[in-house]
Parts: structure tokens; sequence; C-alpha cells
């Protein structure tokens, strides 16, 4: 009998959800997201459970994202299984995000892309010494999606901006000061916390509360006004000018970063987090980057990214168009184009 991905039960109250696929650091597939989705309905309405928790098996990391290379294949065809993942995936998302109990992450070890998406709609955010927070898609051609278009430009100043960018990774100090988590606890406390929590399940922002210890001095603050002054900016050129006019060693570095980054995801992230900022609703913003998940996937860079860092792992990726030059506000309009009429996404009612 092979190990379900997901652990699903209810203990003391609490509705656990435990990710279980250590061999592929917990990414998530489409099977996994209708098992938590199909839980999360259940106790919805269930007044045995008091709130939900979700964290992880093993020490590997928290979730290191979606299964890129399924996505991958997939958008070497027609797209339709990349699809579909993404429009379950992000249903989980904003059941998450509108849930009427308190939810729980624990967010020990690794936490990218889709890791982010299930932990960030969470009320309690618990960041350990092992985190390690990013989000690297423009490393692969794509963007920060299952709702970076919403929680990135909603972070103080224009980090977000700057994180989603660059790619650029953050411990808990960061995070934690940020607000991309709201708890630190050693892992050596976090069997604690799950203790304290059965006991009063209903409350796990208390609980937290309680047990919370200092995550240190955060290594961003002191380039906070960089960040505000240099990522401010409405087009990706208007960034890479005022770095390059700044001329520090920080601002040098992120240019060099930039470097490795596809010209296409640089200027969609972009568009995406300054559009996100202004939507009202997150089902809005999961509705735009539904739109652009199905098409950017079909793009030669995302195929180029996934065999580079990926695949290969030669870590050289040969981005088309080469430069920020030939990505055309024509072709940014059409990946953030509406979808014909039925095939726009929707949340779970």
């Amino acid at each position: 009998m092979t190990e379900p991905e997901v652990l699903v039960r209810v203990s003391s109250g609490v509705g656990r959800l435990t990710l279980n696929r250590p061999r592929a650091l917990h990414a998530l597939n489409r099977a996994m997201c209708e098992t938590m989705i199909e839980a999360l309905l259940a106790w919805r309405t269930d007044d045995a459970v008091k709130s939900i928790l979700i964290d992880h098996e093993g020490e590997r990391g928290f979730c290191a994202g979606g299964d890129i290379r399924m996505i991958a294949g997939s958008g070497a065809g027609d797209a339709s299984e990349a699809k579909a993942f993404f429009d379950t995936e992000y249903k989980l998302n904003h059941l998450l995000f509108d849930y009427p109990k308190p939810v729980t992450a624990l967010v020990d070890g690794i936490v990218m892309g889709g890791g982010v998406g299930i932990s960030e709609p969470a009320v309690v955010r618990i960041a350990t010494e092992r985190t390690t927070y990013a989000m690297p898609e423009t490393g692969i051609g794509l963007f920060p999606d299952v709702g970076g278009g919403w929680f990135l430009p909603r972070l103080p100043g224009q980090t977000g901006v700057w994180l989603a960018l660059t790619g650029a990774r953050l411990k808990a100090a960061d995070t934690v000061f940020l607000g991309i988590h709201t708890h630190y606890l050693s892992s050596d406390a976090l069997d604690a916390f799950r203790a304290i929590l059965a006991a009063d399940p209903a409350h796990p922002v208390d609980v937290a509360d309680g047990l919370e210890t200092d995550a240190g001095e955060p290594p961003i603050e002191p380039h906070l006004p960089a960040i505000d002054r240099l990522f401010a900016f409405d087009t990706v050129e208007e960034i890479f000018a005022a770095l390059e006019a700044d001329g520090s060693d920080w601002a040098l570095a992120q240019l060099a970063t930039f470097g490795t980054k596809s010209p296409q995801s640089l200027k969609v992230t972009l568009r995406q987090l300054r559009t996100g900022a202004a939507l009202g609703s997150f089902a809005e913003n999961m509705a735009m980057e539904y739109r652009l998940g199905g098409r950017v996937v079909r793009t030669p860079d995302f195929q180029e990214g996934v065999r580079a860092v990926i695949v290969d792992k030669d870590n050289a990726p040969k981005w088309s168009p080469a430069d920020l030059t030939g990505v055309s506000d024509a072709e940014l309009d059409r990946l953030f184009a509406p979808l014909p009429e039925g095939e726009e996404w929707t949340p779970l009612p």
C-alpha cells in the first residue's frame, strides 16, 4: 500500500491536513489539491472542527511548489492538464482565503510557489529556523501565481515587487518582519504548539502568541529605503535604469540577478502585481492569474526555463525574447486578456 500524499484526519477539534510527499518536497499535484478541498468543504460546516492545521511529514521542507514537470509537459501541448491543475489549485487557495474557521500553517522548511499559496491565506503562519521562503518563478519563465498578485503588492512598500522580480530567498527573521509569516517558533516548539492547540482548538492565534519567540534582526531592514525607491516604477526598464544609476553594490547585485531571469516573466510579473494591487477581491486576482497561467505555460520561455533549471539543470536558459525590448505591450495585453465566455476561472460556491 502506498502512503496517501495528504494525511487527513480530525483530532481534538482540529482538522489536520499533513502534506506527505517528502521525496518531491511535498510539491502539490492536482490530486493533493482535490483531497484538501474535499476535507475543507466537509469541515466547513462540521461543528466538531474548530480550526484547521496544515503541516508536513518529515524535515525536508513544507512545500517546494507545484508539479512543474507535469505543467511543462502539458504546456508543450494544449495545456489542458496544466489548466485543470491551476483551476483546482486556485480553488483551494481561494477556499482557504475565505475559510470561516481559523487556519494555521506550520511553515517549517522550504516554502515556495504552491506552498506559499496554501500557507499565505492562513490566519496563523508560523515560521521556524528552518524556513526558507521564495517566489522564484521568474527564473523558470513563469510568474508568482497562487495569489502572488494579491499578497505580494500588499507587503510593506515595494518589498513584494522586489521579491517577485528577483526571486530572493528569505529566512524567518525577514518573513516575520515583513508579515509574510505571523509568528516565529523554534522547530522544537512545534509539538508543544500542536499539544496546546489540541486543548484549545478554536484559538490558534492565542496559542501561537503564547509560544512565539524572537526571530532575530531582519537582514532586509537596512535595504528597505533602497527597495522602496528603486522598485517603485511601473516598467521593468525604469527599475533597471534606477538600479544602474544607483550603482551601489546592493543595486548592482540585483541587476546581476535580473540577468538570469526571463525578460518576458519580469514584465508579466510587474504588470501582475501592479494590477493585483488595485483589484477589489482575491477571486478577481485568481481569475487574472488563471488567464495568465494557461497562456504563459505554452510560451517558449517557460519550456526553456524548466529545461534549464529543473530537467537538465545547466542553469543556462536561452530566453526568447532575449531582452526586455523584445517583450511588447501587445504581447502582454494578449497574455492578460479575458478568456472566452464559459472559460474564466470561478471560485467554489
